[in-house]
This record gives C-alpha cells, sequence and structure tokens, in this order.
C-alpha cells in the first residue's frame, strides 16, 4: 500500500514527470550530437532568416554567419545536455526522498531548475529569439514553434506540478529548515 500511496500520490507523480522529461532532454541532445548536422541546418536557416518573407524591415536582424550559428547550436546542446543532467539528479533525489522525506526539498529543486532549464530554452530561446527575432513563424520548412511549444508546455506543467503543496509538505518543509 505504501508505494500505490506514493506511485499514485503527488511525489511519485512529479518523480515520473521527473524521469521522462530527463529521459527526453537527454534523448534530444544525443541526437542533436549524433546527427549534428540536421539541427544544425535548422539554426543556420533560422538565424539566416531567408526563408522568412523577406522584409526589408526585418531582415537586418539576419545572422548569416556559419560560425555564429553553429556556436550558437553547440550552446544549445550544451544547454539540453545540462538540463537532462539537473533533471536526471532530480529524479535520483525524488527516489531517494520515498525513504527520506528529508530529501524532497532538495529534490524539488532540482526538478524545477531542469524544468526552468527548458522553459529558457524553448520558451525564451526558441518562441521568443528564434520565433519572434528571427521571425520563424514566416517559414514553413524551418519553423521549430510547434515543438518549442509542447516543449513549453511539458516544462510548465512539471514547475506547476512540482510545487503544489502536498499533505507531507507541512513537515518536511519544517525538517529542512531545522537543519
Amino acid at each position: 500500500m505504501r508505494f500505490l500511496a506514493w506511485f499514485g500520490g503527488l511525489p511519485g507523480i512529479v518523480t515520473l514527470l521527473t524521469a521522462t522529461t530527463a529521459a527526453q532532454m537527454g534523448l534530444i541532445a544525443f541526437g542533436n550530437i549524433t546527427d549534428f548536422g540536421t539541427n544544425q541546418a535548422f539554426v543556420q536557416h533560422v538565424f539566416a532568416m531567408d526563408t522568412t518573407f523577406q522584409s526589408p524591415n526585418t531582415m537586418w536582424r539576419a545572422i548569416t554567419s556559419p560560425g555564429v550559428a553553429t556556436a550558437a547550436y553547440v550552446l544549445i546542446i550544451a544547454w539540453e545536455a545540462v538540463t537532462a543532467v539537473v533533471l536526471a539528479a532530480g529524479f535520483v533525489v525524488w527516489l531517494r526522498s520515498v525513504a527520506d522525506q528529508r530529501r524532497v526539498v532538495l529534490a524539488r529543486q532540482l526538478s524545477s531548475a531542469g524544468w526552468l532549464m527548458m522553459v529558457l530554452l524553448f520558451a525564451g530561446g526558441f518562441i521568443t529569439v528564434g520565433g519572434e527575432w528571427f521571425q520563424m513563424w514566416q517559414s514553413e520548412q524551418w519553423n521549430g514553434l510547434q515543438p518549442a511549444l509542447q516543449n513549453f508546455l511539458i516544462a510548465s506543467v512539471g514547475l506547476l506540478l512540482t510545487h503544489l503543496p502536498a499533505r507531507a509538505d507541512r513537515g518536511v518543509a519544517a525538517a529542512a529548515e531545522d537543519r
């Protein structure tokens, strides 16, 4: 019954969501590393704005340097990999919190940090910078707004669930402050 209470309760749900998003971010980084050229081309086209409406009022924003686009892409991959590691660490601490409730605070902090990193990448980087600054929304070929929105929503749900108060949290917060 204890497992069922955990698995069906908020801590279990957040633990599994943390694991899922850690795996997702790990696979995203792995895919970008092992198939470097595919999404490198994506970043180069978004930066170059070569498939947008070509308005003279916005084309001054275009960055056509392959070196700058590649550097940005490498930073994106590094951010994805670190996000995966932070979420994986959060998952491990969530699992350990089953035996030691004092670990819930650290688990919540790690998961929150990982999901915040996802929000910054997908909402800040892809939706705001790519979608609006580089006008990615205008491109039929190089428009990554839908996947960015999906990832932003996944991370946002994780953040919301992680910060919902659970019945057990009353004692956990007090125990953490005593340390």
